[in-house]
Formats: C-alpha cells, structure tokens, sequence
C-alpha cells in the first residue's frame, strides 16, 4: 500500500530535523567510512562523550544510524549508504552556489 503524499513529506521533515545540526553532520561524516563506537567518535570529533551520546539518540530517533552491540561495545553506524550520498549532493549544490567550500 502506497504511503500517502501528506506522510512522506512529514517523514522528509523529520529526517530533516535530524540533520538540523552540526555536530550530528561531523558525525554522519564520521561514520560514512563505517561504524564507530562513541568513545571512537568522541576522540575523533573532540566532543564530549555525554553530547556525542545524546546526537546519536537523535540520530537514532530520525532513523538516520542504527547500533548494533559486540561484547560490551555498541557500534554506531548509517542506516543507508544514501544518507551520505544525499549530504555529498546537498554539498555539490551549495558549491554551485556558493563557490568552493571548505572540507
């Protein structure tokens, strides 16, 4: 059964909001190259474990990382490969845009 127009754009909205910050973009970054537990995440960004742990909750929430547990490790990682491809394409056009971009 198809999903209605009204659900999909309320679900477009919703993954939007997840991505609504910055810190959770260094994160999708992080792990496009695959999963990562948050201590991983922690000293690569340089954040705080506590606010890295709770922009993976949200992420979770959106749907946009999934967790999966080894021992007493949990590795995060993207539920799609396509989020990043969607986040390159976002960056493409803001260079069309805006010129060249920092990495």
């Amino acid at each position: 059964m198809p999903v209605p127009h009204d659900e999909i754009t309320r679900l477009h909205a919703n993954v939007c909001k997840g991505l609504a910050d910055p810190k959770r973009l260094l994160i999708i970054q992080a792990l496009r190259n695959g999963p990562r537990t948050v201590t991983e995440l922690t000293e690569e960004l340089a954040l705080p474990q506590a606010n890295v742990s709770q922009h993976l909750a949200v992420l979770r929430q959106k749907g946009l990382v999934k967790s999966s547990r080894d021992g007493h490790w949990v590795y995060y990682e993207l539920s799609s490969k396509k989020i990043v491809e969607a986040m390159d394409l976002l960056r493409e056009v803001m260079t069309e845009q805006f010129g060249d971009l920092p990495s």
